[in-house]
C-alpha cells in the first residue's frame, strides 16, 4: 500500500523476479521501418553510428585525405578509357565495314617493267612506270634494308604491323617541338598506304591503313613485306623502287650500292622530291649523315665504316637520267607497241647494242664538242654505227641526254649535203658509167640553178673517181641529169632511205632531208657487198618467264646493188679518205671508205664511212639551225669518226673492203637488180662524153688538184629541229653472216 501511496506505477510482469533496469520497451532492432522492414541495428552506441555517418558525409575515414583525388582520377581514367575503346572500336567497325571483304584483298600488280639488254646481257636501261625492275631482298646491297629500317622503323621485325611505342614517341616529339617532326607509321603501314590507299590525310584512311597493315603481317613474312616496300616506294625524280633510284642517282644497280649511297636512298623517304640529290645534293648528304648515325645506334655498322662513308664525296646526280644508252632505250620503247602492242607485263628486250662501243661513241662526241665545239659554234652532235646486217651497234642522239632527250640520230631530219652523192654516182654506174668516165668540170646551168664548187674553181676534164673524191658539185649535177632525178630517188629508196625526197636536179647536192640513221644504213650495202641493211635495234622480245613474243627476221636481206657496182663504188670512196675531202678520217690499219657532207652556210656537217666491219655516220650542228664557223664534213665529223672507229676496231684483224681485192660476198643472191633507165633529155647525149675503161686493179687517173673543202648549195634547212623535255666478242661482218 505504501508503494501505491508513493505515486509510482508498477507495470505487470509475466515472469518472476525482475530487475528494475530491465523493461519491455522495444529497441531499435525490434522496430519496423516505415516499409515494414526492420531497421538496421546501430553500432554499440547509437551515438557512434551517427558519428560514423557524419564522418562519411565529410569525406573522412580511411578513403579520404591525400589519396582521394588520385583515386577519383584513376576512376575517371578507367571510365574514359572504356568509352574511348568503345569509340575506337566503333570507328574501326564502321570504316572496316566500308572496305571490301578481306577475302578479296590481294597485292596489286606492280606496273610492268621493260628491261633492255645489250648484246652481252648487260642492262642498258629499264623503262616503265616504276623506272626499274623488282629485286629480291637478298639481291640488294645489304646496306639498303639496314639503312631503311634504322631510319624508318627500328622495331620492324618485332611489332605486329603497328608500333605503339614508335607512335607514342612520335606524338611526344611532335608535341614538344610544336610541329610534325616524326611519323608513327611503320613500314608495313606505309606499304599498305602505297598499295591500296590514297595519300589524303583522313581518319578513315588511317583506320583502313591499320587494318591493311594487320592483314599484311598475317599473310606475308617480314622479309616479303620489306622487299615489297623497297621495290615500290617512291624515291623522287620519277623513280619507284631501289633499283630505279640507284640507276637514276648513281648510274648503277641496287646490287652494287655502297654504304654512303644506301644512306642517301634511305634518307630520301622522308621527302623524296625535296631531298633528291638531283635537286639539292647538300640536303641529301645532310640527311644521309642522319641515317648513318641511326645505323650506328642500331649496331648495323661500326665506327670505322661510318667514318669511311662520311668521308666520301657527296653524290651529285644530274637532273635527268644520263648516258647515251638512254637514247637507245627511248628508241626501243617507241618501237615496242608496233611489235607486240600494249605492254601489260614485265618484258625483256635483247638489243643489238654493244655497250663498249656505245660508251666510246659517247666519249668521242663529248670530247670533240668540249675541245672545239665552243670556238666553232657547234653545240650538238650525233653518231650511229651499224654492222652489215643493219644491226645498230652504237647510237648517240646528242651531246648530253640529261640536258636534252631529243634523239638527233633517229628523229632529226637534216640535209645530207654531199654525203648524198654516192647514190648519184651509183645510179650513174648502173646505166653504164664507170669510175674512169670523164666529165668537164665547168660552169653548168640547169634551168634557173647554177651549181658551183666549194672554192668556185673549175678543173676541166676529170674522171668520176676524181670528182667524187673532191666532191665536185658540177659533176654531180651533170650526172643527176644524165640518170634522171627520179632514178636517183629510186636507188636511194632501194638502198634504205625511207624519207620522202624531191626528184629535182638539186638532189645531187643532198637537199632532201633524211635522218642520220637511214643515211648511214643506206651506206651499208657498199660495205656488205650490195645487200640491204635494214636498221634495227631490237633482236628479241620475251616475257620475264622466257616466252618469246618477237624476234627479228633481218638475216636474209635482199640484194639491192650489183656486186660489180659495189666494187667500183668502194674503189672510188676509198679515195675520198686517201686523196680527197675525208683525209682526217683515214684509219691506220683498216681499209676504209666514205663521204663528207656539208650543207649551205655550214649549218650541218656530216661524215659517213665504213670498213668491212662497221658503217658509221656522224653529224655536227645546232638544234636551231644556226651556222657553224666553217665546219665541214671533213673537219669535226671526220675526226670524230676516226676516233670512234679506231677504238671500235681494236682487237680485230684488218680485212679489205668488198671488191677491192676480188673478195666475193657470202650472201645468196635473191633476185636480179633492175637495170638503169636511159637518161632524160637535159645535158645532151651521154655518148658524147668520152669514156675511159674501168680497171679492176684500182688504177685511176692521177689527181693533180689539191684536196677540196666541202661544196655548198641547196635550200636553207628549216630553222629548228625541236627538243623535248662476260661480254660477247664483237665480230666481223663475215662472222655474223656465216655464224662463225
Amino acid at each position: 500500500m505504501a508503494s501505491r501511496n508513493s505515486g509510482q506505477r508498477i507495470e505487470p510482469s509475466f515472469g518472476g523476479d525482475y530487475d528494475d533496469d530491465d523493461d519491455l520497451r522495444a529497441d531499435a532492432s525490434d522496430r519496423l521501418s516505415s516499409g515494414g522492414r526492420k531497421a538496421k541495428r546501430a553500432g554499440p552506441s547509437g551515438k557512434g553510428g551517427r558519428e560514423t555517418r557524419s564522418r562519411r558525409r565529410r569525406g573522412g575515414g580511411s578513403g579520404g585525405g591525400f589519396f582521394g583525388p588520385l583515386r577519383r582520377l584513376a576512376y575517371w581514367c578507367v571510365v574514359l578509357g572504356i568509352w574511348g575503346a568503345i569509340g575506337v572500336g566503333g570507328l574501326v567497325l564502321y570504316y572496316g565495314a566500308r572496305m571490301p571483304s578481306a577475302t578479296s584483298w590481294s597485292i596489286p600488280e606492280r606496273p610492268p617493267n621493260v628491261k633492255i639488254l645489250a648484246v652481252n646481257g648487260d642492262i642498258v636501261a629499264n623503262r616503265g612506270a616504276t623506272g626499274g625492275e623488282a629485286l629480291a631482298l637478298e639481291d640488294m646491297s645489304p646496306y639498303i634494308p639496314q639503312a631503311v629500317i634504322a631510319i624508318e622503323d627500328r622495331r620492324f621485325y618485332s611489332h605486329f604491323g603497328v608500333d605503339p611505342l614508335g607512335l607514342a614517341r612520335a606524338m611526344l616529339t611532335n608535341l614538344t617541338t610544336g610541329r610534325m617532326v616524326q611519323g608513327g607509321s611503320t613500314l608495313t603501314q606505309q606499304l599498305a598506304k602505297n598499295l591500296f590507299l590514297s595519300p589524303e590525310r583522313t581518319l578513315e584512311r588511317k583506320v583502313q591503313e591499320v587494318l591493311l597493315a594487320f592483314w599484311l603481317e598475317q599473310k606475308y613474312t617480314k622479309d616479303q613485306i620489306l622487299a615489297m616496300y623497297l621495290n615500290r616506294v617512291f624515291f623522287g625524280s620519277n623513280a619507284y623502287g631501289v633499283e630505279a633510284a640507284s640507276r637514276r642517282y648513281f648510274n648503277k644497280s641496287a646490287r652494287d650500292v655502297n654504304l654512303g649511297e644506301a644512306a642517301v636512298l634511305a634518307g630520301l623517304l622522308k621527302a623524296p622530291s625535296r631531298l633528291s640529290p638531283a635537286r639539292d645534293p647538300q640536303a641529301a648528304e645532310a640527311r644521309a649523315q642522319v641515317v648513318l648515325g641511326a645505323m650506328r645506334e642500331e649496331g648495323f655498322i661500326s665506327d670505322a665504316e661510318i667514318k669511311t662513308a662520311m668521308s666520301q664525296t657527296p653524290t651529285r646526280a644530274k637532273s635527268f637520267w644520263s648516258g647515251a644508252e638512254h637514247y637507245v632505250a627511248d628508241m626501243v620503247m617507241d618501237q615496242l607497241p608496233g611489235m607486240i602492242g600494249e605492254v601489260k607485263q614485265d618484258l625483256i628486250v635483247d638489243t643489238t647494242i654493244d655497250l663498249t662501243l656505245e660508251k666510246k661513241a659517247e666519249e668521242v662526241i663529248a670530247a670533240t664538242l668540249d675541245d672545239e665545239g665552243g670556238k666553232l659554234n657547234a653545240s650538238q652532235a650525233a653518231l650511229v654505227s651499224i654492222d652489215g646486217t643493219g644491226a645498230i651497234r652504237a647510237l648517240v642522239g646528242g651531246r648530253d641526254y640529261a640536258e636534252s632527250q631529243f634523239d638527233r640520230a633517229s628523229k632529226a631530219k637534216r640535209q645530207p649535203g654531199s654525203a648524198f652523192k654516192p647514190f648519184v654516182y651509183a645510179a650513174a654506174l648502173e646505166i653504164g658509167r664507170t669510175p674512169m668516165s670523164v666529165r668537164n668540170d665547168a660552169p653548168v646551168r640547169i634551168g634557173n640553178w647554177t651549181p658551183e664548187n666549194y672554192d668556185q674553181k673549175y678543173r676541166g676534164e676529170v674522171t668520176l673517181a676524181d670528182a667524187l673524191a673532191n666532191s665536185l658539185n658540177t659533176i654531180a649535177a651533170q650526172l643527176v641529169m644524165e640518170v634522171g632525178p627520179p632514178n636517183v630517188v629510186k636507188l636511194a629508196h632501194r638502198l634504205g632511205i625511207d624519207s620522202e625526197m624531191q626528184a629535182n636536179a638539186s638532189i645531187a647536192l643532198g637537199t632532201s632531208e633524211v635522218t642520220l640513221v637511214e643515211l648511214t644504213s643506206s651506206y651499208a650495202p657498199f660495205m656488205n657487198g650490195g645487200f640491204k641493211a635494214t636498221p634495227h635495234v631490237i633482236r628479241r622480245i620475251s616475257t620475264a618467264e622466257g616466252t618469246v613474243l618477237y624476234e627479228n627476221t633481218y638475216d636474209n636481206p635482199p640484194r639491192v646493188l650489183d656486186p660489180a657496182i659495189v666494187s667500183e663504188m668502194n674503189r672510188m670512196m676509198v679515195r675520198v679518205l686517201t686523196d680527197g675531202t675525208g683525209k682526217k678520217a683515214r684509219l691506220p690499219d683498216w681499209e676504209s671508205a666514205g663521204k663528207t657532207g656539208t650543207t649551205q652556210s655550214f649549218r650541218d656537217a656530216l661524215f659517213v664511212g665504213y670498213t668491212s666491219n662497221l658503217t658509221t655516220g656522224v653529224w655536227f650542228g645546232n638544234d636551231d639551225g644556226k651556222s657553224m664557223k666553217k665546219v665541214t664534213g671533213g673537219g669535226l665529223p671526220a675526226r670524230a669518226w676516226h676516233d670512234f672507229m679506231v677504238a671500235a676496231h681494236q682487237g680485230l684483224s684488218p680485212s679489205p673492203l668488198f671488191g677491192t681485192t676480188g673478195v666475193q660476198p657470202v650472201f645468196e643472191e635473191t633476185g636480179p637488180i633492175a637495170g638503169g633507165e636511159a637518161p632524160p633529155d637535159g645535158l645532151g647525149d651521154p655518148a658524147a662524153f668520152p669514156e675511159r675503161p674501168a680497171t679492176m686493179d684500182g688504177a685511176v687517173a692521177a689527181d693533180q688538184s689539191r684536196p677540196m673543202e666541202e661544196p655548198t648549195g641547196g635550200p636553207i634547212p628549216p630553222a629548228g629541229v625541236g627538243e623535248t623535255t662476260g661480254a660477247t666478242r664483237r665480230t666481223t661482218l663475215f662472222e655474223l653472216l656465216t655464224g662463225g
